[in-house]
């Protein structure tokens, strides 16, 4: 892989780290498991990165495959996560602390969000990112109605999740 490509990716990576979080965050519980899924995740997109063509934006590409990998690897609740060997002393990328212990209400909606199903979640994800229709379809292959649709269906649910 040449240089460029790899440099490309690691500035792509450490701008957008913040996205990987909070996916990181909405399908897991517990520092360790979040830092599992964000190395999982960083495999996958580094693995998928020389086959990124452009045709969309890298976050919209970036949401796709970390969505994809955080949904396969916690769909069953009996998984064994295969990990992959990933040499990081060519390339050291330093993960921002995140810290778990903030903001009280956040804790509350992803309490409500983990009730949701997988697609749900996602939707719900990239809803609160400011993604408009447009990109939420693009990125979880459905239709903009559908997407339109559903997010209407999911704030019912939280209302009732949250206000019983």
């Amino acid at each position: 892989m040449s240089q460029d490509l790899e440099q490309s990716f690691v500035k792509q990576l450490k701008d957008n780290q913040n996205i990987i979080h909070k996916i990181c965050r909405l399908y897991t519980s517990g520092e360790d498991a979040h830092k599992d899924l964000f190395q999982e995740i960083t495999i996958q997109l580094w693995k998928a990165y020389p086959k990124f063509r452009g045709d969309s934006k890298f976050t919209t590409w970036a949401y796709r495959v970390a969505l994809n990998t955080a949904i396969t690897l916690y769909r069953k609740s009996t998984r064994s996560i295969s990990t992959t060997e990933f040499d990081n002393s060519k390339h050291f990328i330093k993960q921002e602390d995140y810290n778990f212990e903030e903001e009280e209400q956040i804790k509350l909606m992803y309490k409500a969000v983990y009730q949701l199903n997988d697609i749900e979640k996602a939707l719900v994800f990239m809803y609160l990112e400011d993604k408009d229709y447009e990109e939420i379809s693009e990125t979880l292959g459905i239709s903009e109605v559908n997407a339109r649709v559903k997010m209407n269906r999911i704030k019912g649910k939280l209302k009732k999740i949250l206000n019983p």
